[in-house]
């Protein structure tokens, strides 16, 4: 019920306000600016698995954002997700801007580990970032398909935790991204006394050109109830940006994959997964859309080094089609191919509203 009266809340908020979403709302709040704004994704996703929703119409993402500006050195941000009909906060923290070179954030967001994480879903030109399958989980590695996200969000070296980050740019070139969080993502409190770091270092090349190394530390309750850790490395090169032309990503991360059975010797298996995402973004002259942005995706993971038939090939086509700015449609065709021989397709669409 309670949820309930707060999507009702929400819902007649944004109606209230829906003649000026376009340019998003500011109000003033006591002492300080708020910003409104958010996303809706709806997707339909079908695949050829037998058993489970192979076949689903769902909201994906529904959020609002209040971005609130207190100072030049104080800003903050919260915003909460409804998505699936259940209520969960994503970004909820307080920053504090000291320079370019030094900005220091307490609460809720995004671990400092890879690109694909970190990248927005209102920018990526995939619609699944795991390359999810439903009715379909045949990696031996940490569920689903072995696609690059799948390993960090479910090994948890990447995604939404809480705690502090510290991030900014040295000169021109150099920018850097630490955090130290609980460990256990967005649950709230922390299940053991052991904390998680992750920290990430760009280097920009040349103008549009950017190559990142990245390292996570993941703590977590072993399976004797004692604390344990387990440790990722990576790196990603990134040419062009989103909404621009040609862009290109690429990652490799490799680490120890903490979920999986241990071996006979008690060690912990490791993994290593790639992935490489290439779009093209064409403006249109004419018509009812803005740009079209056909899309390529390789991901491929092996969720333990020593066993030779557990990893999989995750291949996706696709294609954008821009109503204007962020605010489009979006198809995705995934093809995933596992080591033991087995292939299954999902088709997804998706619509992506930004206001």
């Amino acid at each position: 019920m309670i949820r309930f009266r707060m999507l009702a809340m929400a819902v007649l908020c944004a109606a209230g306000t829906a003649e000026t979403t376009r340019a998003q709302v500011e109000i003033t709040a006591r002492s300080a600016q708020v910003r409104f704004g958010g996303r809706l994704h709806s997707q339909f996703a079908t695949s050829s698995a037998e058993g489970g929703k192979s076949t689903d119409f769902f909201t994906r993402r529904a959020r609002f954002t209040l971005d609130i500006g207190v100072s030049e050195l104080l800003d903050a941000r919260v915003q909460p997700d409804f998505g699936g009909g259940e209520l969960e906060l994503k970004d909820a923290y307080f920053r504090l801007n000291v320079s370019p070179s030094f900005r220091f954030s307490v609460g809720q967001f995004k671990r400092a580990f890879d690109i694909f994480e970190l990248n927005s879903s209102t920018d990526i030109v995939v619609v699944e970032r795991t390359g999810r399958i439903n009715g379909f989980s045949g990696c031996a590695g940490p569920g689903g398909t072995c696609a690059l996200s799948r390993f960090t969000e479910k090994l948890a070296y990447s995604d939404r935790d809480i705690g502090f980050k510290a991030d900014g740019s040295i000169g021109d070139r150099l920018s850097y991204m630490a955090t130290l969080t609980n460990g256990t993502g967005t649950s709230g409190a922390d299940e053991n006394s052991g904390k998680s770091v992750a920290g990430r270092v760009t280097l920009r090349l040349a103008d549009g050109v950017s190559v990142s190394a990245n390292a996570s530390r993941h703590d977590f309750v072993g399976p004797h109830g004692e604390g344990a850790t387990a440790t990722a490395f990576g790196g990603d090169l990134e040419i062009g940006g989103f909404r621009s032309g040609t862009h290109l990503q690429v990652g490799l991360i490799g680490g120890a994959n903490w979920r999986k059975p241990r071996s006979d010797e008690g060690e912990i298996p490791s993994f290593l997964t790639g992935q490489v995402i290439l779009s093209r973004h064409v403006p249109l002259e004419s018509g009812s859309f803005e740009a079209v942005e056909p899309m390529a995706r390789v991901s491929w993971g092996d969720p333990d080094r020593a066993s030779g038939d557990d990893g999989g090939l995750l291949l996706t086509p696709g294609l954008f089609l821009y109503v204007a700015g962020k605010n489009r449609i979006g198809a995705n065709l995934d093809i995933y191919d596992s080591a033991a021989g087995r292939r299954e397709v999902s088709f997804k669409l998706q619509t992506y509203l930004y206001y």
